[in-house]
Formats: C-alpha cells, structure tokens, sequence
C-alpha cells in the first residue's frame, strides 16, 4: 500500500458513534471551525502527546488553556523570541492537537529582535537571583491555593455569631462561589511563572547546539547532551529522599524488615509505630512529605493520577524495592558524581579542539549559561506540575464532596467531566436552591446526566486510536521548539506518513530522536496506562508514549526507555541523560508498533529502534 502524502483534515475524521456530543465537554474556541478553517489548515497539526496523551476531562483541560497562553506569550510578547510565534491547541475527539504558529512578517521579526537582545541577555545574566525571586514567589501562591476556605457543607441556618451583634454580610454559598473563581485564577496565574524562564532555558539549549554543531562539525546529539547533564534539580529531590529513607531504614534491620514485608502502606506504618525505631523513621519520612510527596503517580496532568501522598503504596513499593536492593549490595542512587565526571571530560576534549580564543570564549559562554538556566526546566517542573497540582486536585476534591453532599453530583470525581467555565454553574445552582430554603431542588438529575454521558464518551475515546497528526507536513519542520521538546522532525513526520500506509506489523524498524546515547537490547514493556508503571522488571526496557521525571525510581532498573513523542530537551531526554540510559524520543509508533515481550534494540547514538523478535 503506498503511504499516503498528508494526514487528513480535521473535517475528514469520522468518530466512534458512541462519541458523540464529545464538542460540548469544553469551550467552543478549543476546537476547530469553520470561521478559522483557513488559518488552520495552513498549518500542521500533531497530537500532543507529552501533555495530553490521554483524552482529556473538561476540568483537566484547564491546564492545557493555560499553557498555549502562557508559552505563546512569552515567545511573541515578553522575550519575543524574533521568529517563534506561539503554539496553538485544538481538541478533536478528547484528544489534543498542537502546532507551530507561522512566523511572523519580517517587520515584526526586526523589532521583536531589538526587544529580544535587550531582555534576553539580562536574564541569562542574572539567573541565580530571579530564581530564588522566583521560588518565593511560587511557594506563596502555592500556600494561598491552601487557605483557599472551601466549605464541607453549607449550613442549615447561619451560625449566630454570623448574625449578632452585626450580620457578617455574606454567607458560605456566597464563599463557595467565590473561592472557585480563586481558585482558577492561581492556578492561571502559576502557568504564568511556569513559563516565566522556561522557553528561555529551551533557548539556552538551542543556542549551545548550535554553537557545537557550528565548531565541532559531526558531532552527535548524545554527546551534546552528556555537556549538558549532571543537574541537582528539584524533581530529583522525591525519588533522593526515597533513597535516603531507604538507607535510613536499613541501620535499624527492625525497619527494614517492615519495609520487605507484603501489605499495604498503612499496615506497614502501623507496624512501625509500634517500636521506637520505627516511630523514628515515620517522624523522619513525615518531615519531608511536604512538599517532597507532593509528587504526582504520572505526569500531573489528570485528576485520576494521585500522588505519592494520598498513594503512599507507591512510595512504599519503591522503598521495599530499594531496601532489597541494597541487601543484594546494589547502588540505588543516580550516579550523578559519574555523570558529572563524564560532563566535564567530555567539556574538556572537545574544548581542547578549538583553536581560536575568539571560538573558546563562545563555546565557554554557552555553556555556562546552558548548565545555569537549562536546570530551570526540571527545577521549576516540580514546583508546578508535581507540588502545585497536587494541592489544585486536593481543593478541587473538596468542591466535588460539597457539590455531592447537596446533590447536584452523584460523586465528587464527577466534578471533572465539567469545564471551568461550567463547574460555576453547578455551585450557582447550589448556592441558588440553598438560599430560596428547605425543599427547593437543584437540577442534579440534570448535571448527573450529563456526566453519566461523558464518562462514557470518555472511555470510548480511550479505545479509539487517533490519528498522530492533521494536514499537510510542511516541506521542512523548522521551529525550534516543536524540535527540540517534541522532537517533531521532518523525518519523523514521514516516519508517521509511513507508517500509516502500512499494517503495524510490518514495521521491524522505527525512527525516533537521538536523545540520550548508548545501545540497549531487551525485553520491552509498553506502558499505555499509568498503572503499567508498577509492572515493570529489572532489565526491561520502556516503552510509553512519554516518559515522566516522576517515574524516576523505575530508572535505575530498566535498560532504555523509547517514546512516542519527545525530542532532545523532553522530560523523557533529560532523565534518561541523568541515568546513564540509551532513550529515543519523538518515535510517534512505538506504542502501537511494539508489543510487550518483544526483543528490541535501541541505539540512543542514531535514533533507531529495532525490533529484534516479536512476541
């Protein structure tokens, strides 16, 4: 079968029939039409599958709203990086699509340049110190998102001291709305200073690649890369205080033999407090449960993930592993003096090859800026996406459990199969029949419909495979963000192409991106679901359509790790880099070409994945 030469438009996908209404989940200008049709087929359109590779719950989309304008903003407005445009989002199907904004006229690009080398050196400067401006900053938004008053449920009569010797005023229902309109505007407001130095540190990469590729002609991908490794980041930080709790417990044998046993997480705990020296190793581990618990299972995107802190077995497992590790005598830690080492080796052989001063001095300015402002990326990505969202969820929660002890839902998750837009309305229609007194209904026959509806076109569009992209592939992907974090390459998108002409199973061979060097060959383990994460063995090698930073513990035991999208700067990339492993990104098919138990070769020097023996 020939491959075909585009992937369709929007308008020529037909949908499951069990999808349909899926539009009405969330706001009109997150999806295609015809009154922007034009504009939108000029350019080319692939599923995001770092942010979004699951179909999105209306609430959880809000994330997504906040990234497009936040990203897009401070490449065109704020640093106005001269040809990047921003990144813009539809949602076809559940499923979120992503492209590149064509650049900008010539005139514009002159006078985003002048801005651009004004702001942008400063910054580069000055880092250290906007960081820590920064971390301030981000933890007092975190702390307000706490206080955020939510009321378990609105009182049958106000409290007398609401009332006498001066009315207050305002009520509980009146609290309850309000404090969701705060609630959306902090977590906007975080994905404002998400994006306040992020695209800066993505530039820092580019800008030292390209200084590389400029005085070292040939050079691989992965070498550049391992220049650039060795980071002590905060999204490190969950997976080393694991670590450290594990060694903690293994100088009281009596701790460590509780951590061994089968059982859940509470069971163990209860054991522990039983003894002295297991009391002493929970006061421990709940000294840094905040913030370093508030790490999501997955990517900390979705409501559904959980976190460490309300799944303690997961951090338990992690541990038990870890202690049995250590008594077989193995190194559980990232080997970062290692990695480290070999950074400045190979920092040091290639710098012995430039000749000029004048090339040394470019060389050495890109790199100290890279090593300073490229850790913001990883740093900043727990504070947000891990710590942040956890408490977003936890607060959520609490208007779920309000809204379904009044009876406008019929269990507190449903909250997230309504948009942000929407959930005003329900706690409205709480507050509404609350205050017109006892016996007055609320509509929640109505909004528990609905919901009913869109968990099932929910799971229909989970069976569903969509297509990896819409329209026509430019001639050449030349936009350096959609390369360097998506790994969305020329060749990878004929990778797509050819694969879509082609029955999955004959394709032995894929192409990904070169992100993190070396060659594995094993077993591999496809992860489509966040629960897979547990099902992985020693010597397997991971396969998922993008890896998380918050799987960091599976690292140290898997061989590679290949993604469906992904380029040299993805989360995926960075932690493999950070392990030592072989890792190719951006494949856009390794999940659905490769099977579990499949023999696969990966070399993270070229960007090939071979499949050695099917299943």
């Amino acid at each position: 079968m020939a491959a075909p030469i585009q992937f369709p438009f929007a308008d020529e996908i037909v949908l499951p029939p069990e999808m349909e209404g899926w539009e009405e989940m969330y706001a009109p200008q997150r999806l295609f039409s015809k009154d922007r049709e034009a504009w939108e087929k000029r350019h080319f359109w692939y599923h995001d599958k770092i942010h979004a590779a699951d179909p999105l719950y209306p609430l959880d989309d809000i994330f997504q709203e906040a990234w497009q304008i936040a990203l897009s903003q401070y490449n065109t407005r704020v640093f106005c990086i001269p040809p990047a445009q921003g990144v813009a989002q539809r949602i076809l199907g559940c499923y979120m699509y992503i492209s590149a904004v064509e650049s900008p006229p010539g005139d514009v690009i002159q006078k985003k340049a002048e801005l651009f080398g004004k702001r942008v050196p400063y910054t580069f400067e000055n880092y250290a110190r906007q960081w820590e401006e920064w971390l301030v900053k981000f933890h007092k938004l975190g702390h307000d998102m706490e206080a955020i008053h939510i009321p378990k449920e609105l009182y049958e009569f106000v409290p007398e001291e609401d009332v006498i010797p001066t009315p207050k005023g305002f009520t509980e229902a009146n609290v309850l709305m309000e404090n969701f309109n705060d609630i959306v505007n902090l977590i906007i407001r975080a994905w404002q200073y998400h994006f306040q130095y992020l695209n800066l540190a993505y530039l820092a990469y580019l800008m030292f690649v390209d200084t590389c590729r400029k005085l070292f002609p040939g050079i691989k991908e992965g070498t550049i890369g391992k220049m650039v490794a060795g980071a002590d980041v905060s999204m490190f930080r969950p997976e080393e205080e694991l670590c450290r709790l594990s060694r903690l417990a293994m100088s009281h044998r009596s701790v460590a033999e509780v951590l061994k046993k089968k059982g859940t997480a509470e069971e163990k705990m209860n054991t522990l407090k039983t003894t002295p020296e297991g009391r002493a190793w929970i006061e421990e581990m709940d000294k840094i449960k905040n913030p370093w618990f508030y790490v999501s299972n997955g990517s900390g995107w979705f409501h559904y993930e959980g976190s460490w802190i309300n799944t303690m077995d997961l951090p338990f497992s992690y541990m038990q592993s870890y202690v049995e590790r250590l008594e077989k005598g193995e190194t559980i830690e990232r080997k970062l003096e290692s990695i480290s080492e070999e950074r400045e080796r190979i920092v040091a052989e290639y710098k012995a090859l430039i000749r000029s001063e004048d090339d040394r001095k470019t060389f050495e300015d890109a790199h100290r800026v890279v090593r300073s402002i490229y850790r913001y990326a990883e740093d900043h990505l727990f504070w947000v996406e891990h710590w942040l969202h956890t408490i977003w969820f936890e607060r959520i929660d609490q208007f779920g459990k309000i809204l379904t002890k009044h009876g406008v839902l019929g269990e507190p998750e449903e909250i997230y199969l309504f948009n942000r837009f929407e959930v005003p309305m329900l706690l409205e229609d709480l507050a509404t029949a609350w205050a017109l007194g006892e016996g007055v209904p609320t509509r929640g026959p109505f909004w528990q419909a609905k919901a009913e509806k869109r968990k099932k076109i929910l799971e229909a569009a989970a069976k569903w495979n969509p297509t990896p992209a819409i329209g026509v592939p430019p001639e050449q992907i030349a936009e350096p963000f959609t390369l360097m974090l998506w790994g969305v390459t020329t060749d990878l998108v004929q990778e797509w192409l050819k694969g879509a002409g082609m029955e999955v199973g004959d394709l032995d061979e894929i192409t990904g991106f070169p992100s993190s060097a070396g060659v594995a060959e094993g077993p591999a383990r496809v992860l489509k679901m966040l629960a897979d994460v547990a099902k992985l063995e020693p010597g397997e090698i991971m396969v998922a359509p993008t890896t998380n930073p918050s799987w960091a513990p599976v690292f140290t035991k898997i061989k590679a790790a290949v993604t469906d999208i992904g380029g040299l700067t993805s989360h995926a990339a960075i932690v493999s880099r950070e392990y030592g492993l072989p890792s190719v990104t951006g494949t856009g098919v390794a999940t659905q070409v490769i099977k579990t138990g499949d023999i696969i070769r990966v070399d993270g020097s070229t960007g090939k994945v071979t499949i050695v023996k099917r299943v």
